[in-house]
């Protein structure tokens, strides 16, 4: 559905650590690119991309309120260590690893922020309920 998400930074290296112990427990790696001021990180197989850069009109970098990019964990235990794995790279909690039944019964997430504001979920639906 999705070709790739875009969010913007002040600090690339910042970010890019960040977003390397977050996405790990989940399956993602960063591509080894050749783009300046850009990183990268896909699912093995899958086309859709996640991209962190400084916003090309040179403005600075700010997050959406509103704005939240999910990403599918392979596990719930995938989404409590990518949980921890950001808070330990200096992100900020916005919502334990548990279970959203308000979602659907076997819906379950964790929110954080990263560094720069931006906000991200990640979530399992395993089919397991409660």
């Amino acid at each position: 559905m999705f070709s790739h998400v875009t969010i913007g930074t002040h600090d690339l290296a910042r970010a890019a650590a960040f977003y390397d112990a977050v996405l790990a427990p989940l399956g993602l790696r960063r591509l080894a690119l050749e783009v300046p001021g850009w990183a990268a990180w896909e699912k093995p197989g899958s086309p859709a991309r996640f991209w962190v850069g400084k916003p090309a009109n040179g403005l600075p970098a700010s997050w959406g309120n509103g704005a939240m990019t999910a990403f599918i964990a392979p596990s719930r235990a995938a989404v409590a260590a990518g949980h921890a794995a950001g808070l330990a790279a200096g992100g900020l909690d916005e919502g334990a690893p548990g279970l959203r039944p308000h979602y659907a019964p076997d819906y379950y997430g964790a929110y954080l922020r990263d560094p720069g504001g931006n906000k991200l979920h990640l979530v399992c639906r395993d089919g397991v309920a409660g």
